[in-house]
């Protein structure tokens, strides 16, 4: 993991965790607690079942939850010294099922001082998260603010 300082990034640099994360139903239900998500779709297997069986009655991560699987992740790769500006170009592409395994990839594709921040850089990272079998979950770019050392 590098310290995550500004000068630290390099345009067209490939960020690739080496670990993933298992969906857990815990984790379906917790997150529909704690952002006040009503979907039942990420509770309730007979109603998954019944409206949507396409999806043998297995319970859907939140695409919100998957996004901060991913951000985390590949947070772990690209240090701590930033603060989060934007999300851009977020799509979501497969859904996520417990039992499925996130990973993470990312590019750095730009990288520019602050003109605002003095002693500070905006990084862009191109995200994607994937699943066990490579298929595309999401993409997003994420934009931070990094500290210069």
């Amino acid at each position: 993991m590098k310290e995550g300082f500004y000068e630290d990034f390099v345009v067209g640099e490939k960020i690739r965790p080496k670990v993933g994360r298992t969906v857990t139903e815990t984790d379906c239900i917790w997150f529909s607690l704690l952002t006040n998500n009503a979907n039942q779709v990420h509770f309730n297997a007979h109603y998954i079942e019944k409206s949507f069986p396409e999806y043998s009655g297995r319970l859907l991560a939140n695409g919100f939850f998957t996004l901060a699987v991913v951000t985390g992740l590949l947070t772990t790769e690209t240090g701590a010294q930033g603060v989060m500006l934007a999300l851009e170009n977020v799509s979501f592409e497969k859904p996520v099922f417990v039992g499925d395994t996130i990973y993470a990839e990312g590019e750095v594709i730009e990288k520019r001082e602050s003109r605002s921040k003095s002693g500070m850089g905006i990084v862009k990272i191109k995200s994607r998260g994937y699943n066990q079998k490579g298929e595309t979950l999401v993409q997003f770019v994420r934009v931070f603010l990094a500290k210069k050392r």
